[in-house]
């Protein structure tokens, strides 16, 4: 065990710092642990006592195996529920974002998740229940668009613009590919105003998507940013999605609720976060808990699917109801069974995951 002399440290330490006189008790130190793979765990065997966090120290001191080797865990693409048809999933050659060859797993996805129904979204009169209609995410919050939440719009935005629904309580909704189309474009015509916008499954038959992801992720030393939109209206670095879900379905970047808001027009995501835009098909906006979670056999938070590096990506809460402390700016962290992975952020927040902590295929 390698100790420094609290006395020896904290004299030393004031006294040249402050170049006056000082003593021990000016000083107050904490056991610090060396932590050599960089996961946030310290080596419990290697301390010392510092007043300030030195370089390669963490307060933490239960890391076992402290050997500078941090776990990697491949992509397993057995859990991806692949029907050979809807979903396939298959091994190629790639290139990442740091310029290395690779392989990666294609997937090719007609976003037609097998472990849960879409919608519904809209509920049909102010006077239906939560089961008629989906959700919205607002402020940080989930909303039930229900009867009532249609009927109090006006109220819940200040906007005595709203009004979503005729006299006789029926709400105003599309109903048409067409209408789907019209009420979804970021420049929708007045005509439109106060619907609210349903597209069906029915509306994207034929939509296939194609992503590659890292076979055995790659972590970077410097996070990856998501795709942004700027001048002149062309994409800037990374991918836009953030990850896949094990039916196919798309983790997308955070929906534009200023932009539908601001057309006076609402479309909500269904139960499971999701909703259909009639381009790119049925992708999710938020993580509920409803498509498919592993379990993870010491408590853990279940997984629900793969960021676009590769790296996996778990719930917010373990079985406890617990977030983690330690998450980086991407929300994500490192154990020695799952090596680095991420965790949702809370659904209301419209968000899965802030950056891609590993390369990603280009």
């Amino acid at each position: 065990m390698i100790k420094i002399s609290k006395l020896l440290f904290a004299a030393s330490l004031c006294c040249v710092l402050a170049l006056t006189s000082c003593s021990d008790e000016e000083c107050t130190q904490t056991t610090w642990y060396e932590d050599i793979d960089e996961d946030g765990l310290g080596n419990p065997d290697i301390s010392q006592e510092a007043c300030e966090q030195p370089i390669g120290y963490v307060s933490d001191n239960t890391d076992a195996n402290d050997t500078g080797v941090l776990t990697v865990v491949d992509v397993d693409e057995t859990l991806f529920l692949a029907d050979g048809s809807s979903l396939t999933v298959t091994l190629v050659d790639c290139t990442l974002s740091d310029g290395s060859s690779a392989k990666c797993y294609e997937i090719v996805t007609k976003a037609n998740p097998s472990d849960h129904e879409m919608g519904p979204w809209c509920p049909e009169n102010i006077s239906d229940g939560e089961e008629a209609g989906g959700v919205w995410l607002e402020g940080g919050e989930i909303y039930d668009v229900d009867g009532a939440f249609v009927e109090n719009m006006a109220t819940f935005y200040d906007d005595a613009t709203w009004k979503m629904y005729d006299d006789n309580g029926d709400i105003f909704t599309t109903e048409t590919f067409e209408d789907c189309q019209n009420a979804a474009n970021p420049n929708v015509g007045a005509e439109y105003q106060n619907f609210c916008v349903e597209c069906l499954p029915s509306y994207v038959t034929d939509i296939s998507n194609t992503y590659l992801i890292p076979a055995t992720p790659v972590k970077l030393d410097t996070p990856a940013d998501f795709a942004m939109m700027g001048p002149p209206g062309m994409a800037v670095t990374g991918p836009s999605n953030r990850g896949i879900a094990f039916n196919g379905v798309v983790f997308d970047a955070p929906a534009p609720t200023d932009a539908i808001l601001g057309a006076y027009t609402l479309a909500p995501f269904d139960d499971a976060g999701g909703h259909i835009n009639p381009n790119a098909g049925y992708h999710y906006h938020a993580a509920t808990g409803i498509s498919t979670n592993i379990a993870q056999s010491d408590g853990h938070a279940g997984m629900i699917g793969y960021a676009m590096d590769g790296h996996a990506i778990y719930a917010r809460l373990d079985t406890d109801g617990n977030e983690p402390t330690d998450l980086d700016e991407c929300r994500g962290h490192y154990d020695d069974v799952r090596g680095y992975h991420y965790h949702v952020d809370y659904a209301g927040n419209n968000n899965f995951i802030n950056c891609l902590g590993g390369a990603y295929a280009e």
